[in-house]
C-alpha cells in the first residue's frame, strides 16, 4: 500500500486527471439516474406506490388498460374471493378551474379500498401539484362531460399517472363522464400468478408498468445511458492503468528481479483504483445529493440513497475489473528481458 501511495504522490497530475474524469462520469451517472427515477415517479407513481400484487385486465384489451372492461359478475367474484382486492379505472381527461382554464388530469375511481382515496358524488381529490396552478381546497372545478360540479375536498402528495396529476372522483361521476359501466382493472394485493380468472390476463406490478404508454421506452433509454456511463468508467480505468503499466514495464521487471511478487503489484494497482474511486464517488455523491435537495421545482428528479449506494458498488466493481484487466500484462513480464529493454 505504501508503494501505491508513494507512486500516487509522485504522479499527482496523472491520478488527478483520472480522478476528475471518474468524478464527472459518476456525477453524470447519478444525475441521469435521478432523472430516470423522477420521470418514473412522474409517469407512474399511482401504480408504483401500490403494494406488490397482481393486476388483472381483459384479455381482449391486448394489454391496453384503457380498452379493458371487466365484466361485473367476474369483478364481484374476484372481490368476494380476495377481500383486499380493488377494482379501479384510469382515464386521461381535464378539469376547468375557477378561472375557466383547463388542467390535464388522470381521473381515477375505485371500489372501496384503503389503497385509493374514497370520494363522494361531486367531490374530487387532486394531486398537490395542482396547488401551484392556483387550485385550493373548497374550489369548484368542472368537466365538459360532467353535468354537475366538483368540489375540491383535498390534495394528495406525489400521485401522478402518465405525467399528469391524479384526480380521484366517485364511481358514479366517472361513469357519467366516460359513459361506461365496467371497471378496467382489478388489483389483488399479495396475489400471485397462480390465481387465474377466465377471460382475464394477470400482470405483476413491473409487467403492468410496462403496459403504460411511453413508460417502458422512457425508462429503457435513460437506463441504457446510465449503464453505458458505468461501462465507460470501467474502460477508463483499464485504459489508464494499461498506459501506466506500459510506461513502467522496466520498473516492474526490476521489482520482480529483486523478489517482489506479481500479486504485490496487482495489490498496488487495486489500492490506487480504490483510493481514486472512493474519493471521486464521495465528491459526486455529495454534489448529487445537494442537487437532489435543491433541484428546480417541477423537475422530475429523485435520487435515493439506496440507488446511490447500488451504483457506487457497481462503479467499484467495474473499476476493479478494468484495473485487473490492465494488469494482466504485468503477469507476463520477464524480469531480465524487461531490464534489457531499458524501459525504466
Amino acid at each position: 500500500m505504501n508503494l501505491a501511495i508513494k507512486e500516487m504522490k509522485k504522479n499527482k497530475v496523472r491520478f488527478l486527471i483520472l480522478g476528475s474524469i471518474v468524478f464527472l462520469v459518476s456525477l453524470l451517472t447519478f444525475i441521469i439516474s435521478g432523472l430516470a427515477n423522477g420521470l418514473s415517479q412522474d409517469n407512474a407513481a399511482l401504480i408504483k406506490d401500490l403494494p406488490a400484487g397482481q393486476f388483472y385486465m381483459n384479455k381482449d384489451a391486448d394489454e391496453t388498460y384503457n380498452l379493458s372492461k371487466i365484466d361485473s359478475s367476474t369483478q364481484n367474484e374476484m372481490l368476494n374471493k380476495q377481500k383486499d382486492a380493488v377494482a379501479f379505472s384510469i382515464q386521461m381527461g381535464f378539469i376547468n378551474d375557477k378561472a375557466g382554464k383547463q388542467q390535464s388530469v388522470a381521473f381515477v375511481t375505485a371500489t372501496d379500498s384503503p389503497l385509493f382515496e374514497n370520494v363522494k358524488h361531486e367531490e374530487i381529490i387532486l394531486d398537490s401539484s395542482l396547488k401551484d396552478k392556483g387550485i385550493q381546497v373548497g374550489d369548484t372545478v368542472t368537466n365538459n362531460q360532467f353535468s354537475g360540479k366538483f368540489i375540491v375536498k383535498g390534495f394528495v402528495e406525489q400521485k401522478k399517472y402518465s405525467h399528469a396529476p391524479v384526480a380521484y372522483i366517485s364511481m358514479e361521476d366517472y361513469k357519467e363522464i366516460y359513459r361506461v359501466e365496467e371497471m378496467q382493472l382489478v388489483f389483488a394485493p399479495d396475489g400471485d400468478a397462480t390465481q387465474s380468472y377466465t377471460g382475464l390476463q394477470a400482470f405483476s406490478k413491473n409487467d403492468f408498468l410496462n403496459t403504460i404508454p411511453s413508460y417502458s421506452a422512457e425508462q429503457m433509454s435513460l437506463n441504457m445511458i446510465v449503464w453505458f456511463l458505468v461501462v465507460i468508467s470501467g474502460m477508463l480505468f483499464a485504459i489508464f492503468f494499461y498506459m501506466m503499466n506500459v510506461q513502467k514495464i522496466g520498473l516492474y521487471g526490476i521489482l520482480k528481479a529483486i523478489g517482489l511478487k506479481t500479486s504485490k503489484l496487482f495489490k498496488m494497482i487495486w489500492t490506487q483504483m480504490v483510493v481514486i474511486t472512493i474519493i471521486s464517488l464521495a465528491l459526486s455523491i455529495a454534489l448529487s445529493q445537494i442537487f437532489n435537495q435543491f433541484a428546480p421545482q417541477g423537475m422530475p428528479f429523485s435520487l435515493s440513497l439506496a440507488t446511490t449506494t447500488q451504483l457506487s458498488i457497481v462503479f467499484i466493481i467495474i473499476g476493479f475489473i478494468g484495473a485487473t484487466i490492465s494488469g494482466i500484462q504485468i503477469k507476463k513480464i520477464q524480469p531480465l528481458q524487461a531490464i534489457q529493454q531499458g524501459e525504466v
